[in-house]
């Protein structure tokens, strides 16, 4: 600002310099009247008035000459045109020092945002700093880890595949014997007993009283079969159409599967006959011509891992043919287990057990749905989540062939698609126990007996 002034005022000089004094040429001057003559003493000032002095502006300066009143002259003129120039000059000067406030104003906003644009760099560059020294832990931290532990994590995971493969070689070496030993069809070494008939009640009044593998033939029309017989439970007579009891076959199987029937009727239980019975679904056919021979009767077997049995009868049970699906039927319910069949699972209420009832509904398996879950929705199927084919409605209070747990109790956790897919008896165990051993029974059903 003080550089802007000095510029101005060197302006104005070399402008005064300029300016023309007509009045102080017209004045003529000669070299004895080049001076002022300053005189204090009264006398001496009266005698100078009287030769046409005046006197100064203070009169204790006393009195000019004439030349020097003609100077005062010119200096009053002057003076007039230098008030009107320093006049001009002021509305600049003030415009000037207003510019000179606004330059300056804009001058420290421009510090201040250098400032705090400083302020800013030097903050990122602490927080760059500290980025940097993570990255360089981390860093520090990853090549301690490909340097030291995946060397040492690649070395047990070589000697886990390592023994991994000499247990594929091993199961190889066994499979390959296994195929060698099969090449010629495998026989039975069970005997088949020489008295048979058209069920279990039939080869029991003809005196096949053991509990073992019988052969029967319900129908002349059709070849004989191997089933296990029950003669020993409530005077015998009951002819075995399904058993769980160590999970020894996979019941999770197809219609045709359910329909011809699988698994292995019985074992030599080392004396010769095969009195021990194994897991097998008798086959949907099978069950459907037996129970439409005559009034049926059927016996459900239970036992959990405590050793503890139970059991549910129904003095009717008929299975329709495949026609409709193997459409169950039954009635007459007594035992301990729980009325599954009849009254779904106790421990719902309303439709929610009413949608549990098996009883009239029809056999589904995971290929062919026909249960009353959204029927033809393929995400909404019981037998696929339930583990088996089985009597579902939506689902189930009973669920004889769900998948085998070992121990009883199992969560959704352990279930393949979180639902209680395992071998369920609701009214007995609740769903989130899986029984040891179960079984189902038919034998003609006589009121008298």
């Amino acid at each position: 600002m003080k550089k802007l002034l000095l510029l101005y005022l060197c302006l104005y000089v070399a402008w005064a310099d300029d300016l023309e004094y007509d009045d102080y040429d017209t004045v003529s001057r000669s070299p004895q009247h080049n001076y002022i003559q300053w005189t204090t003493a009264a006398g001496e000032g009266g005698a100078a008035r009287e030769a046409g002095g005046c006197l100064h502006a203070s009169e204790e300066l006393g009195v000019l000459c004439p030349t020097g009143c003609e100077l005062k002259t010119m200096l009053l003129k002057q003076e007039r045109s230098v008030k009107q120039s320093v006049n001009e000059l002021k509305p600049q000067v003030d415009d000037l020092s207003r510019s000179s406030n606004n330059v300056y104003n804009y001058v420290n906003s421009i510090s201040n945002s250098l400032r705090e644009r400083q302020r800013i760099v030097n903050d990122n560059n602490r927080v760059v700093g500290q980025y940097t020294d993570r990255v360089e832990e981390q860093h520090a931290y990853i090549k301690e880890t490909v340097d030291t532990v995946f060397p040492s994590s690649i070395r047990v995971l070589q000697g886990v595949l390592d023994k991994i493969r000499l247990k594929i070689q091993k199961l190889e070496k066994a499979i390959q014997s296994q195929r060698e030993e099969c090449k010629v069809p495998c026989k039975t070494k069970c005997p088949i007993p020489v008295v048979s008939g058209k069920e279990c009640e039939d080869i029991y009044r003809r005196g096949g009283k053991d509990s073992q593998m019988y052969l029967i033939q319900p129908d002349a029309f059709y070849a004989p079969y191997k089933v296990f017989c029950d003669q020993t439970t409530q005077n015998g007579g009951w002819l075995l159409i399904q058993n769980r009891l160590d999970g020894s076959v996979d019941f999770g199987r197809r219609w045709d599967d359910y329909r011809r029937g699988f698994g292995n009727i019985a074992f030599d239980s080392g004396k010769g006959h095969c009195q021990t019975p194994g897991e097998y679904w008798l086959g949907n056919d099978r069950i459907s011509h037996l129970t439409k021979m005559g009034p049926t009767e059927v016996l459900i077997e239970m036992q959990d891992w405590t050793g503890a049995k139970v059991h549910a009868q129904y003095n009717a049970f008929t299975i329709q043919s495949e026609s409709s699906n193997y459409v169950m039927a039954v009635d007459g319910y007594s035992g301990n287990a729980g009325n599954c069949f009849l009254e779904g699972s106790l421990e719902l209420f309303g439709v929610n057990r009413t949608m549990t009832i098996h009883n009239g509904m029809m056999f589904s398996t995971y290929d062919r749905d026909n249960d009353n879950w959204i029927p033809g929705d393929p995400s909404k199927q019981c037998s696929r989540e339930d583990g088996g084919g089985w009597w579902y409605n939506r689902c189930h209070s009973a669920n004889p062939n769900g998948r085998y747990y070992i121990g009883g109790a199992y969560t959704r956790q352990m279930a393949k698609h979180g639902t209680d897919d395992g071998i369920v008896w609701m009214n007995w165990k609740g769903s989130w126990y899986s029984l040891k051993a179960i079984s189902m029974k038919i034998r003609p059903f006589f009121a008298s007996r």
